[in-house]
């Protein structure tokens, strides 16, 4: 399907202007509050006092929507997975492992350049770079890309895929975690896997089939995320953006921050098929209202990372200007995305590595021409053909 069918590509979102708190109905018909200003969403993110709401699923993902998923998880409970893998998440502890990305990286980018034009950089590159990362990341060798791809493909199916295909997959996927988790156990290694498991055995009162869906979803996450992002980036760069892409491979420190602004202004996840309502445990007073404890809350991100209270000017002017504002891409407070640095240091060395190996990269085909590939909630290019 092409995106003049459906699909506009996710840079030329358009969002509804910033403005005061309105009401707002959920699928199902359950009444909320809906935020859109900068200000307004960054505090609700912050504060403690909402929740996430426990509501019927738009979407359909075997891991999310599981009672043991991170995101049905508040207060201690939250707490004890995400002290888990403090440390090894930090910018300090992706700064260990960013020489290995790097190599990853590098070789990647060599086999393109050596396979030759034409390609497809998502054969090659944007789908490989992120399992290759991965996998190094938790220590897992002796797995099939084709099958780890299948596993995290399924966990956040199209509407499209037969729920007894995903059933299988998510079955498949939960049995190879927890075997995974019982060789860390009885031999540990350097990876973050094992540094998990010893992590979770010592904080204690983690049930098992919550760190089984915890180890699930980073190997997702970790996958699906990278893969997104730059697809999306690279669709928008060398499709829109060419003259950007020489500075993007002699600057690495300017690719970080084009890396930034292009997270900020390009969804993560379709904001047709996700949001995550929220709900208060408290009176609270944000944006001028009074949201009342048991009220639903919902957070538009997209407008709110467009809001020019906050970021004046056309946003898409200068890829390289630093961002006046953290952005809320990857959420914030307690629930704020734990792959943060390492999405980033992905995100960057792929893109600058990439631009000054193929300087002379550029699409075979109309943006609008492109064909998605889409999940529950995210979507990013099927295929990427180019040349040099």
């Amino acid at each position: 399907m092409t995106a003049d069918e459906k699909f506009v590509p996710l840079h030329r979102l358009v969002f509804a202007d910033p403005g005061p708190p309105r009401h707002t109905t959920l699928p199902g018909s359950s009444p909320a509050w809906h935020f859109t200003r900068y200000d307004d969403v960054r505090q609700v993110l912050a504060d403690d006092r909402f929740i996430r709401a426990l509501l019927p699923a738009t979407a359909t993902s075997p891991l999310t929507e599981s009672p043991d998923a991170m995101t049905k998880q508040d207060g201690a409970g939250h707490l004890r997975l995400r002290h888990t893998v403090k440390g090894v998440l930090t910018p300090r502890g992706v700064g260990r492992v960013t020489p290995m990305v790097a190599e990853v990286t590098d070789r990647l980018v060599a086999g393109l350049a050596e396979h030759g034009p034409p390609a497809d950089l998502v054969d090659r590159y944007t789908r490989p770079l992120p399992i290759a990362v991965m996998n190094e990341l938790l220590g897992v060798h002796d797995v099939d890309d084709t099958r780890l791809l299948r596993w995290t493909e399924l966990a956040f199916p199209d509407p499209s895929v037969p729920e007894d295909e995903t059933a299988e997959a998510a079955r498949e996927f939960t049995e190879f975690a927890t075997r995974l988790m019982a060789d860390r156990r009885s031999t540990p290694g350097p990876d973050l896997i094992s540094t998990l498991v010893q992590a979770a055995d010592r904080e204690g009162g983690i049930p098992e089939s919550q760190l089984v869906n915890f180890v699930s979803t980073l190997v997702v996450a970790g996958y699906d995320t990278t893969m997104t992002m730059l697809g999306n980036a690279l669709l928008y760069l060398l499709g829109e953006r060419p003259k950007d892409w020489a500075r993007l491979g002699s600057d690495e420190a300017a690719a970080g921050v084009l890396a930034e602004r292009l997270t900020h202004l390009i969804p993560l996840n379709d904001p047709a098929k996700h949001f995550n309502p929220l709900r208060a445990t408290a009176d609270v007073e944000i944006g001028g209202v009074t949201i009342r404890a048991g009220d639903l809350v919902t957070l538009d991100r997209g407008a709110a990372n467009r809001d020019p209270a906050a970021f004046p000017g056309d946003p898409f002017a200068d890829l390289f200007a630093p961002l006046e504002h953290p952005t809320l891409a990857f959420g914030g407070g307690q629930h704020y995305c734990l792959g943060v640095s390492l999405a980033r240091t992905e995100l960057r060395l792929a893109l600058h590595r990439l631009a000054a190996r193929l300087p002379g990269l550029r699409l075979t085909v109309p943006v609008d021409a492109v064909e998605w590939r889409t999940s529950a909630l995210t979507r990013s290019p099927r295929h990427l053909p180019v040349t040099w």
